[in-house]
């Protein structure tokens, strides 16, 4: 549902490392907390960011479209718990406002740093990160 130059391995790395960290891909919605999907997006952060960043809108008002679901901030907060192609949508997209080239294999640093300024966690955990990356990598590369 993506234009095809936001498919890399790099993308596909960092969107499992990224499941990996907030949600180890088993909670739908954050625990004692406000954010919803995989990738625990929020409303007023990850949600309104790709909805009204220039770079963004109109591909995730595409997707939405396809899906049929209204692209606004309420409908898409609450579908990305339970829409997985959305929330896989709104993830990348949201890598997409990044500045600069996703991070490379040998580069979980970058990756976390990319991770923080895209996400913003409320409560980061560094110690993890690395080993999700990995993870991440190997799945991708097939190992």
């Amino acid at each position: 549902m993506l234009p095809e130059r936001m498919d890399s391995p790099q993308g596909r790395a960092m969107l499992l490392a990224i499941g990996l960290q907030e949600s180890r891909f088993e909670h739908r919605k954050q625990i004692g907390g406000p954010a919803r999907g995989y990738f625990q997006f929020e409303q007023g952060g990850g949600i309104n960011g790709v909805l009204t960043h220039p770079s963004t809108a109109k591909i995730i008002t595409g997707v939405c479209a396809e899906l049929d679901i209204t692209p606004d901030m309420f409908t898409c907060y609450d579908a990305v718990a339970y829409n997985d192609p959305l929330a896989v949508c709104f993830a990348r997209l949201l890598l997409w406002t990044l500045p600069s080239s996703l991070a490379a294999k040998a580069e979980p640093k970058k990756g976390w740093l990319q991770y923080i300024s895209a996400w913003r966690p409320g409560k980061p955990k560094p110690d993890t990160w690395d080993d999700y990356f990995n993870q991440a990598w190997e799945a991708v590369e097939g190992v």
